[in-house]
């Protein structure tokens, strides 16, 4: 057994063992359906320094972390900038962006859920424009995708060849956008995380490596919670 507790065991037809840190320092294991528990436990031992610093790192990000509130004045990202919420008397539709938010006095009571679903529309239109450029560019045809509301995961791609991205991402920059499509569309060609995948990566987008370390320097900040 290892000292470093394991929280979750998600297994599915995946290939590969994944290590997830989450927000709140939780340890949630990927693996294929068969792995047996004692292999998994012998990974975690052996990235067990990996583990606990990526848990330091969270739980200290946690601390720091205040939840949104949805006054005047307080900020919100999008496409990788902050921007200032306005509290208004009137307005055409429960939430604007204008250079700035501007929330209808009449939705304060369902803030949070508004801006989800404004974020989710963008994250649909967004990431639909830099698929379908990457996918041209590439000639690495998908199915379909869908923003799904994945608070860690921020892409995936199925066996059907559909791809599957966090409404989250909007908040991110552009560039982090982009990064996190080619990804996914590299999973068409290879089903792994394995060099020849990575190559693949690096060809659709080099600039991956920063983006990447962006995303996991950041990514506590992508919440509206």
């Amino acid at each position: 057994m290892t000292d470093i507790k394991i929280d979750k065991i998600i297994r599915s037809k995946r290939r590969t063992l994944g290590l997830q840190i989450t927000h709140d320092a939780s340890l949630v294991i990927r693996a294929p359906k068969r792995m047996p528990l004692y292999f998994i436990e012998k990974i975690v031992r052996e990235k067990s320094s990996w583990i606990k610093k990526r848990q330091k790192i969270a739980a200290e990000r946690a601390v720091r972390l205040t939840p949104k509130q949805f006054v005047e004045g307080e900020e919100f990202l999008y496409l990788g900038s902050a921007w200032r919420l306005s509290i208004v008397d009137n307005n055409p539709a429960p939430l604007l962006f204008d250079q700035g938010f501007h929330l209808s006095k009449n939705h304060l009571a369902r803030a949070r859920e508004t801006f989800i679903y404004w974020y989710k529309k963008e994250a649909a239109a967004k990431i639909k424009e830099r698929l379908d450029l990457h996918s041209s560019l590439s000639g690495l045809k998908y199915n379909k995708f869908n923003i799904t509301g994945a608070q860690k995961r921020w892409g995936s791609c199925t066996p059907a060849n559909n791809l599957n991205f966090s409404w989250r991402l909007i908040m991110a920059p552009p560039e982090v956008i982009d990064y996190v499509v080619t990804h996914e569309l590299a999973h068409l060609a290879q089903r792994n995380h394995s060099r020849h995948f990575w190559k693949k990566v690096s060809d659709l987008f080099p600039k991956f490596k920063e983006c990447r370390a962006w995303l996991r320097k950041n990514e506590h900040i992508l919440s509206v919670f």
